[in-house]
């Protein structure tokens, strides 16, 4: 989150240090310090999520732990409705000869964005385990 922000603040920094210290040498310096802090900042937050991602895993309820895994589920329906239902039932509706219904559309780029969250996370997390960094 904080990540994402630094390139676009790196300037407008760079702009207020040039105002507070002439030497260029010492406004670069600051504004290193200012960007290291965030990204310590950052690194803290992420921490602190996954300790909570590890509270929620392993609670025993289902309101708890099992949000992570509906919404995998849900997503990976929608999609295999979207690309094999739909045009597999659209097949079959025209070879029976009957007219082929409107069928409902959904908003294909809300779900690829959570989608491919839920897979980038799941990326990390098999990067992480091939490298041995967890279990």
């Amino acid at each position: 989150m904080i990540q994402a922000l630094i390139p676009q603040i790196a300037p407008i920094l760079g702009n207020v240090l040039d105002r507070f210290f002439p030497d260029k040498e010492k406004a670069a310096q600051a504004q290193r310090a200012i960007e290291s802090a965030l990204l310590e900042n950052a690194a803290q937050i992420n921490l602190a999520q996954i300790e909570v991602n590890k509270v929620e895993a392993a609670s025993r309820s289902v309101w708890v732990s099992g949000w992570r895994p509906f919404i995998g589920w849900v997503c990976g329906v929608a999609l295999a409705w979207h690309f094999v239902g739909v045009p597999v039932t659209i097949f079959f509706i025209a070879w029976a000869g009957a007219e082929v219904p409107e069928l409902p559309a959904f908003d294909m780029n809300s779900l690829m964005t959570v989608l491919m969250g839920m897979l980038g996370l799941g990326g990390l997390r098999t990067f992480e385990k091939m490298k041995g960094l967890t279990q």
